[in-house]
């Protein structure tokens, strides 16, 4: 603008003496030179105009592709936060799952040890039943022994009558004695079988509801795992996805590179090395084969991560300081990789 300046003043001088010159009627020759410098300056200035064009041209791309990468940074700050809040949710999630977890054994435990001292009652009653009866069958026997002494008495009645009554009062006595033992079995045997039928009922009970908390447990570890390996499946693609624009990224850095190269700069870096601009061109194709060695490398790595995790899960308890470090370190390399890509989008920024 200044050199437009300048030459707009120039052509101002010129124009001025060559009015002068008119009215002063001077030689030819001068006024030829004014006029060839006059046309001189008329071409600098189209040229000046014209790259003032092409600057502020390049201005506005420019500030358009500012302004195109700050949003593309602001929608990868959100993604970024929308993540790390799913993260906290659901690692708040595992813990609240730990809890039921805890608080389940906990309650199968204290079910057990229930079932068991039940059990105990049972076989105790039980023999209590078994030794009455082994009583009351002594009793019988016994109540044999006397009948059989009564017949005997009776064959002896007439030799010894007084001895028979006083074996008649002994019997009669001993008859009171029966109908009262008997009573009390049967008694003894209603009170032992209503405490069988009602302790029967309270371990059907039991079982009941421990097989019903049986199942919401299983159930619940099954919410579990359908839990984590979504978790880790979200995980290996966020992780792809990353990989992904990271590849991107350091592929649009190579291009720009390349397009910022000239040939000379080519042809200068071919002369270092020693070598044709061909094979230096082969050279950086090598590379790009080694990235997408390096990217089946990471895929397997990736798919024996998954199966690992599986296996952690049908493993035999504990397994969850395990599976915690193998999701640990899991997201410490999604960590490194938004560094490597954040680094990377400054650098190409």
């Amino acid at each position: 603008q200044q050199e437009k300046e300048d030459l707009q003043g120039k052509l101002k001088l010129r124009e001025h003496l060559s009015q002068t010159a008119g009215k002063s009627k001077a030689t030819p020759a001068p006024s030829k030179n004014i006029d060839i410098e006059m046309k001189q300056l008329q071409c600098k200035l189209k040229n000046s105009n014209n790259e003032i064009t092409e600057q502020s041209t390049t201005i506005k791309s420019l500030k358009n592709k500012v302004q195109e990468k700050e949003e593309w940074i602001r929608e990868l700050q959100a993604k970024i936060s929308r993540l790390e809040r799913d993260l906290t949710v659901k690692r708040h999630l595992i813990e609240d799952l730990k809890s039921h977890l805890k608080a389940s054994q906990e309650n199968e435990k204290t079910s057990n040890e229930t079932l068991e001292s039940l059990e105990r009652k049972v076989k105790a009653l039980a023999e209590e039943c078994s030794g009455k009866k082994t009583s009351i069958d002594s009793l019988k026997q016994r109540l044999n022994v006397s009948t059989k002494e009564k017949s005997q008495y009776e064959q002896m009645y007439h030799k010894v009558k007084d001895e028979l009554e006083k074996k008649d009062l002994k019997l009669t006595k001993l008859e009171s004695k029966m109908v009262e033992t008997e009573r009390a079995m049967t008694e003894l045997e209603t009170a032992a079988s209503d405490q069988l039928h009602s302790l029967a009922k309270q371990s059907a009970e039991a079982l009941e509801t421990l097989q019903k908390k049986l199942l919401l447990t299983s159930e619940k570890v099954e919410e579990f795992k359908t839990f984590v390996k979504a978790l880790s499946r979200e995980l290996q693609h966020s992780i792809r996805e990353l990989r992904t624009k990271i590849k991107k990224a350091k592929k649009m850095g190579k291009k720009a590179c390349k397009n910022c190269l000239s040939q000379e700069s080519v042809q200068l870096a071919a002369s270092i090395l020693n070598v044709s601009t061909t094979d230096l061109e082969e050279i950086l194709d090598v590379e790009d084969e080694e990235e997408t060695a390096k990217t089946k490398m990471e895929f397997e790595k990736d798919k024996e991560w998954l199966q690992h995790t599986q296996k952690l899960m049908e493993a035999q308890f504990p397994f969850a300081s395990h599976l915690m470090d193998v999701i640990l370190e899991k997201l410490n390399e999604k960590k490194k990789l938004l560094e490597e890509y954040s680094s990377l989008m400054k650098h190409t920024i």
